[in-house]
């Protein structure tokens, strides 16, 4: 599968652009054919995708006839364009920065799906172009890396000069799933492998490659941690979600969703990596308890880099208590967990520790905010931000309810994790 790319002078590093900040505030490109700012009748607006920023402060909504970003704490919308000749399936941010990735969408007759365009919003122009043989399913960016995934082939670029780094084969992968770690120390990607119900991870600081067995059936949604050191993976049944150490493949926990097959739509896991959330085609959101921890929290990131990244974990019940801190709760668990290797698996698993249940029939995705309260992001057009108790668990209390864009057309895509 090949590819052609074509840049603009004046390639930054994304470190020294400016941020989204004030709403409406860039200046208007010339082009018609180009984004422009403004505001449509919403009534004429389709939502074709939400995706998080990096640290998911904000997050990008791709419409039929352009883009927006907002602001989640406090919710607001903060900017947009919008377009006179279509619109973008695909709109990637990175961090606040005004670059981002854009493919076209919906009826989008300037952009077509196969190619991606590295948009500057800063200089009003295209600084830089990616173009395919086949779809783009999904675009990932981090300060170094610019990552296209199509539906067998990966590419990842290096983001000062658009040069071809790597190319990962992967299975059949029309969901475009792929993670990519963000932090300072470690440059670490996630996607599925060659095999069904693999799980290939990349370690590129490390120069390092591992595969992981995850499922028995496909991967059908995945999340790391901001450094890249914890995997979460659900597959097509959608029933169990797994966690693993991406350094030596090792499964650190196994938390069940429900008994009925489901199509998980979002994994999130806490920056403090102390809980994990699960939306999924059920209509629920689920929080679970982690009882994973990196060892050596308190040591210096010198001393971290240089005896590597490891990962504690605790496979028994009876040795949670230490991993978890004293205002915590645990899963909840079968009254016939005791039995565990007698009873078949269902009966020893954990489950969910919290619980939100969603009005609407639609893909949600989820993220962790500020003080134990979860973001909950529609293709309605909804937005939830519920709270729940870190002691007790229970039912979570919806706190704030948006409705950003007001459509009755019903949307078709979600961010992969």
């Amino acid at each position: 599968m090949s590819s052609q790319v074509s840049t603009s002078r004046g390639l930054h590093p994304p470190g020294k652009l400016g941020t989204f900040e004030s709403p409406h505030a860039w200046p208007l490109p010339a082009p018609t054919a180009q984004p422009e700012a403004g505001r449509g009748d919403d009534q004429e607006v389709r939502l074709l995708s939400v995706a998080w920023n990096q640290d998911c402060g904000c997050f990008a909504a791709g419409t039929s006839n352009g883009f927006r970003i907002f602001n989640c704490e406090p919710f607001k919308e903060t900017f947009r364009r919008d377009l006179k000749s279509g619109g973008f399936g695909i709109v990637e941010m990175l961090f606040r920065c005004n670059i981002l990735a854009l493919v076209g969408g919906g009826s989008n007759v300037q952009y077509p799906p196969n190619k991606v365009m590295i948009w500057d919003d800063h200089q009003s122009r295209c600084i830089g172009e990616f173009a395919f043989r086949s779809d783009v399913r999904a675009v990932k960016l981090a300060k170094d890396y610019i990552v296209i995934v199509l539906e067998r082939k990966i590419f990842v670029y290096n983001f000062t000069d658009l040069k071809l780094l790597y190319q990962i084969d992967t299975l059949s992968n029309p969901k475009g799933l792929c993670c990519l770690s963000h932090h300072s120390n470690t440059s670490v990607l996630a996607c599925p492998g060659v095999h069904q119900g693999h799980v290939r991870v990349e370690h590129f600081g490390l120069k390092m490659a591992k595969t992981i067995p995850a499922h028995d059936s496909h991967i059908s949604c995945m999340s790391l941690t901001m450094d890249g050191l914890l995997l979460a993976t659900a597959s097509s049944k959608g029933t169990l979600i797994r966690i693993f150490n991406t350094m030596d493949g090792t499964r650190l926990q196994e938390v069940r969703r429900g008994l009925d097959k489901a199509e998980i739509y979002s994994i999130a896991l806490s920056p403090n990596v102390q809980w994990l959330a699960v939306s999924s085609d059920k209509g629920t959101v689920h929080i679970f308890s982690l009882r994973v921890r990196v060892a050596g929290e308190d040591a210096s990131s010198e001393q971290r880099a240089l005896e590597g990244p490891r990962m504690d974990h605790q496979n028994s019940s009876s040795s949670i208590d230490p991993l978890i801190q004293a205002n915590t709760g645990s899963n909840a668990s079968s009254s016939l967990s005791f039995m565990r290797g007698i009873l078949p698996k269902y009966f020893s698993s954990e489950w969910s520790f919290a619980q939100f249940h969603l009005p609407e029939v639609t893909r949600y995705i989820v993220a962790f905010g500020a003080q134990n309260t979860v973001m909950m992001v529609g293709l309605d057009g909804s937005f939830y931000r519920c709270s729940f108790d870190q002691v007790n668990g229970g039912q979570m209390l919806q706190k704030e309810y948006f409705r950003f864009l007001k459509s009755d057309n019903p949307p078709f895509r979600t961010a992969a994790a």
